[in-house]
């Protein structure tokens, strides 16, 4: 079966490589890069649809499918070329797909700007969310476990700072029984 795995993915990558685009291959899932300048953002579309077309018929003839429904697009800018970028649907094997503001990669979210506020502010939610359900369950908990969850959850938060000393926070009170 890994001998197969490799074919697949083997042969999938030339398909991507042959229209000029660059792919990523993660377990069961295939990302398709281009890179272009603002006035050749027709043409990338248009290689990137073609490409996606190409996967499709390739797939279909190993008796696998194209999910179109979990497909998604993303155009990548800096703040001062937002404007140039293209608001146009994709084509993708019939159906479209409006590109997004923000992708979900392997846990990380990126957004059009590059500025990755939308991955802070969804982990700092998240923390907060948890930190909710630690503040509901703290008086049917030993206050050494209530800290260590505290501590578990304000790690998540640093964890982009490695010049933070991690005994500083896991010496911290930081609930209040």
């Amino acid at each position: 079966m890994l001998y197969s795995l490799n074919l697949l993915i083997f042969v999938s990558q030339s398909i991507v490589e042959k229209r000029g685009l660059r792919p990523h291959l993660y377990a069961d899932d295939t990302q398709i890069y281009g890179f272009c300048s603002p006035d050749d953002t027709q043409a990338l579309q248009n290689r990137v649809s073609v490409c996606i077309g190409d996967v499709d018929k390739w797939m279909a003839s190993n008796r696998l499918q194209l999910n179109a429904a979990k497909t998604e697009v993303l155009w990548c800018a800096s703040n001062r070329q937002q404007h140039l970028v293209p608001s146009d649907p994709f084509s993708v094997c019939g159906d479209t797909v409006k590109p997004a503001k923000s992708v979900r990669d392997l846990g990380i979210f990126l957004d059009n700007d590059m500025s990755m506020k939308t991955h802070v502010s969804r982990t700092v939610s998240s923390c907060f969310a948890a930190l909710r359900q630690i503040r509901s369950i703290r008086r049917s908990v030993s206050f050494t476990l209530s800290r260590h969850l505290v501590c578990a959850v304000a790690l998540i938060l640093w964890q982009c700072k490695p010049h933070r000393n991690i005994s500083t926070i896991a010496g911290s009170s930081a609930v209040s029984a």
